[in-house]
């Protein structure tokens, strides 16, 4: 079967990996011109990283990581609680990506600097149109394309029905340095806002996160010029390394700013599209969960598929039953870490973002992963 996945980040490649193991042949259509884009430090944990595992990946992606040394706080306050970056394991969002992309590329047709347009389904696979290539037709389309997903608002209705926003919006970029400031620091608090600064390759490489609280803000998602002028607006006045930190922002290249917010819905599959990750689940980045929770959903999507031989309306809903129960704990997580936001509390990871977030929770839902086949992948190197 012919399955076309919308967007190239942690969910859509590693779907794509997970499909073309089980013997289906995935299309990645992207709308960035390259794979590996987005700043930030994700933490992975759990399930997914038993899924890094079954793909042969882990021992790589615990070689990247990029947190050497002891963290410390701007304010005096000393050694950060090992809870400041979540999860068991971290990595560079890019980094990781890039890894599952190398893993896949070889085997999976991967179509950048474009976009779906439309999305017409039949009796027997969904016709789809491109932005700028020739339409073409599949079994199944799966949106993995983020928080602001098109295949969403195509298939299912406009962004506002689904996408709640917590008050919070998130900068990160990358610095050439650290400013002389020691490890990785939270700067003192200022109300409504946080700053924090993660030193990484032994001082190497930096990477700055702005927060600020705000109700939704209407912008332009592709004017990062724009976007650079919001956050300098926020934080205007502001004393300490701030006025350095903004200066860095505005030649900055590997710039990302959007909005802490989770995505509720009903459904997650409408006839032969189905959605992945933040796309039709996102959890916020104050849960911490992100880039593990679209490890696990890709690695149950495409198991549940394999299981009832590409019969999608039983894949599907075998996928939301595996999955309900988790996504709504993390996102339980989520809306408490925003409400907790500027309470001290600290650092935590986020597709495309260093946020922050919340303590760890007992948790009651797990992903009790199951053997959709007999053996697993090893194929690295492709």
């Amino acid at each position: 079967m012919d399955v076309l996945i919308s967007g190239a980040g942690v969910a859509g490649t590693a779907l794509a990996y997970w499909l073309r193991h089980h013997g289906f042949t995935p299309t990645v259509v992207e709308r960035a011109p390259r794979v590996r884009a987005g700043a930030g430090v994700v933490g992975l944990r759990g399930e997914a990283l038993d899924v890094l595992d079954r793909m042969a990946l882990l021992e790589r992606v615990e070689a990247l990581n990029p947190l050497m040394g002891g963290a410390a706080r701007a304010d005096g306050g000393g050694d950060l609680p090992a809870v400041a970056f979540a999860g068991d394991l971290q990595i560079l969002r890019g980094e990781l990506i890039g890894l599952l992309y190398e893993a896949t590329r070889q085997e999976v047709e991967y179509v950048l600097g474009d976009s779906i347009a439309t999305v017409e389904q039949d009796a027997d696979g969904v016709r789809v149109t491109f932005e700028r290539g020739r339409p073409r037709r599949f079994d199944l389309v799966a949106g993995a394309d983020g928080l602001h997903s098109g295949t969403r608002s195509l298939v299912f209705g406009p962004r506002e029905w689904f996408v709640r926003h917590l008050g919070i919006y998130t900068a990160t970029f990358s610095l050439p340095c650290h400013l002389g400031l020691p490890g990785s620091v939270l700067l003192p608090s200022m109300p409504g806002k946080a700053a924090e600064i993660l030193s990484i390759r032994n001082n190497a490489e930096a990477h700055a996160a702005l927060h600020f609280t705000s109700g939704p803000l209407a912008y332009d998602r592709d004017d990062v010029a724009q976007h650079k002028r919001i956050v300098a607006g926020q934080f205007a006045g502001e004393g300490g390394p701030i006025p350095r930190l903004l200066e860095e922002m505005s030649r900055a290249e590997n710039f990302f700013f959007d909005a802490n917010a989770q995505v509720e819905m009903y459904r997650w599959s409408s006839g032969r599209v189905v959605l992945l990750g933040d796309a039709g689940y996102c959890a916020a980045p104050t849960s911490g969960l992100g880039s593990s929770q679209a490890l696990i959903g890709a690695y149950v999507l495409a198991g549940e598929l394999a299981v009832a031989d590409g019969e999608h309306t039983a894949a599907f809903a075998a996928y939301e039953r595996e999955m309900r129960g988790f996504v709504a704990e993390h996102q339980q997580m989520g809306r408490e870490g925003a409400d907790r936001f500027f309470m001290g509390m600290p650092i935590q990871e986020a597709p495309e973002m260093i946020a922050a977030g919340t303590r760890e929770a007992p948790r009651t839902h797990l992903v009790r992963l199951k053997d959709y086949a007999p053996s697993f992948a090893a194929r690295w190197p492709p």
